[in-house]
């Protein structure tokens, strides 16, 4: 395994938690500079009702206004058939059904139980076929609920094996609090591998308590090549009390390219737009890379502080 893949979540999953609404035009211009620095797979909004995320309510506008060039894939949210309608005319390619592994977070994320929440995404394959997307699935608190604590494997195994009853053969998992421990995602990788082995899994890791990155690793270990990560580490979860950001892309990439794995990103032009995120929001972004260089970066001697005597 040398090449990881990321999808860049920061346009849906970061700004969606933001209260004041981040212009249009900034969203697509975001996404257009993540493009060049080499992101070729961006979560770029969702077509949820626009009452519950008035943040992406232009889900329309932000994916016309993102350039093709080849091997760009943009994704969305897709919660049920009345979404589908408008990724169908948006021409979305991957469309991208969730569900949460608690009753309570389903009912405070969707407003349902977790059966009506599956019997919504159910009609979401044909659907997508006939507009040639691809479905795939994600499962929210997949580690911990704020409200009903920790979350055993059989939970998340039971939404994995109805997705993949389906026909859905990628799945997302969220360390949606970010509470998820190393040993705690690598027994959960490889019990969803050994059950389903011809599902691909993609991990969505926050840094709510700063183990984001140990936990990519131990995904690694796992053997999972498939991450997601927002720019800035901005992002969060207005149903789920707790939730701070997600890792960072910036920061993600710096470790990748650390371990000597591809990920076919410029790092430095990458800082670059995490850091024009961070002037337009107005405040600092939790990125380490937004302070820090990068590992390997020399100083000249001569202009820095020396011990005196």
């Amino acid at each position: 395994m040398d090449r990881i893949e990321i999808t860049e979540v920061g346009l849906r999953d970061g700004l969606q938690n933001e209260k004041t609404f981040f212009p249009t035009a900034d969203k697509i211009d975001i996404g257009n500079r993540l493009v060049a620095a080499g992101l070729h797979r961006l979560e770029a909004t969702s077509f949820v009702s626009p009452k519950a995320v008035p943040q992406l309510a232009d889900a329309e506008a932000v994916i016309g206004g993102i350039k093709p060039v080849d091997g760009l894939v943009l994704e969305a949210l897709v919660p049920n058939e009345r979404g589908a309608k408008r990724a169908m005319a948006a021409n979305v390619k991957v469309w991208v059904a969730f569900a949460s592994a608690t009753e309570s977070h389903s009912l405070a994320n969707s407003n349902a139980s977790i059966e009506t929440a599956l019997e919504r995404i159910k009609p979401l394959g044909e659907l997508a076929k006939s507009a040639g997307a691809e479905l795939y699935g994600s499962v929210a608190v997949a580690f911990d609920c704020p409200f009903e604590g920790q979350v055993g494997t059989a939970q998340v195994l039971r939404l994995a094996e109805a997705y993949h009853a389906m026909g859905i053969r990628v799945l997302k998992l969220g360390d949606t609090i970010g509470s998820a421990s190393p040993r705690r995602v690598k027994e959960l990788v490889s019990s969803l591998q050994a059950e389903l082995p011809d599902m691909q899994l993609i991990l969505h890791f926050h840094d709510t308590r700063g183990m984001g990155l140990a936990n990519v690793m131990s995904g690694l270990e796992a053997g999972a090549n498939r991450f997601e990560s927002a720019l800035g580490g901005l992002g969060g979860c207005p149903f789920a009390p707790g939730a701070l950001g997600n890792i960072s892309t910036e920061d993600l990439v710096h470790l990748l390219h650390l371990e000597g794995l591809s990920t076919g990103i410029d790092l430095p032009a990458l800082i670059g737009v995490g850091k024009l995120l961070e002037s337009r929001l107005g405040r600092p972004l939790p990125a380490r890379l937004l302070r820090s260089e990068p590992v390997g970066t020399l100083y000249d001697l001569n202009a820095s502080a020396r011990a005196s005597g």
